[in-house]
């Protein structure tokens, strides 16, 4: 029984991983293009391209 009950866990845990991956890619996608978007609308805005609009 306990053999059973690890195996079920340990797919619970692959399955959660999986899915929580899957979201973490999906936010970075979105996140990299709310940024590219950004980062043209604003370099187009300004002059000389020297604008940003983030402060690294």
């Amino acid at each position: 029984m306990v053999p059973l009950l690890l195996v079920l866990l340990l797919a619970l845990i692959l399955f959660g991983a999986g899915f929580a991956v899957k979201i973490l890619w999906w936010i970075a996608i979105a996140v990299l293009v709310v940024w590219l978007l950004g980062f043209v609308m604003r370099s187009s805005h300004s002059g000389g391209g020297r604008g940003r609009w983030y402060r690294w």
